[in-house]
């Protein structure tokens, strides 16, 4: 079953569940602030996608800004910005949606049409 991160307040995920759910498409909600995947949770997740840790990163929230990470992550190791985004799910572009070796992140119907159907 899809491990689906969410924000209760996000729109872009009210958007995404809807859709898997119109779909048919079976998930696990998982309030993001709540249960923010640890760091090695998210090793996995990068180790087993491939995806780039900086995708994970939520660039428009307030948190990001108010971190200053568009200049900071570039100086950073993985390591340390995995360490970051287990700090604090709002630091978390969400929906996180994550089965097995597939991930998405953020909502694009095409693409959740692509992966998750």
């Amino acid at each position: 079953m899809i491990k689906f991160y969410q924000y209760k307040n996000c729109t872009t995920c009210k958007k995404a569940a809807q859709f898997l759910t119109d779909h048919g498409v079976s998930f696990e909600p998982i309030d993001i602030v709540q249960h923010t995947p640890t760091q090695e949770e998210f090793r996995e997740i990068v180790d087993k996608t491939g995806i780039e840790v900086k995708k994970l990163f939520n660039t428009h929230g307030a948190k990001y800004r108010e971190l200053n990470l568009k200049d900071k992550l570039s100086d950073m190791s993985d390591e340390e910005k995995l360490e970051l985004l287990a700090s604090d799910g709002m630091l978390v572009k969400r929906p996180l949606a994550i089965l097995g070796h597939k991930v998405t992140v953020g909502f694009k119907e095409d693409t959740y049409r692509d992966i998750w159907l």
